[in-house]
């Protein structure tokens, strides 16, 4: 199997690679293959989650048909848009503690 970390620098290849304006605004975001698990029996789907600053949402989420069609044909099931400003400033937010990695990542990408 091929891990997610993998298919998200794969999928940012791909992005960059035929559409490079998309690809320079993918870079100020924070691109994750994200695995759940769904029905009886349990089917793995993945998705691409791209968390992005309050700022950077709007121009990121013109351009979501393209992300969607290369997530398609790279068998990935839909690509999510998540707000990186608001998931840190969450007061009931367990991210910290739960995935440090990814809270600092955000912090990155909210600055």
């Amino acid at each position: 199997m091929i891990s997610e970390e993998i298919l998200a620098q794969e999928f940012m290849r791909v992005v960059i690679h035929y559409y490079p304006k998309v690809g320079e605004l993918l870079d100020d975001c924070y691109v994750k293959v994200i695995s759940s698990y769904w029905g009886r029996p349990p089917k793995r789907l993945r998705y691409v989650g791209i968390y992005c600053s309050e700022k950077m949402m709007p121009y990121v989420q013109t351009h979501k048909e393209v992300l969607r069609e290369i997530a398609e044909n790279m068998g990935l099931v839909q690509v999510v848009f998540l707000n990186a400003t608001r998931l840190l400033r969450d007061p009931m937010s367990k991210l910290k503690h739960i995935y440090p990695r990814l809270w600092l990542d955000l912090h990155w990408v909210t600055t």
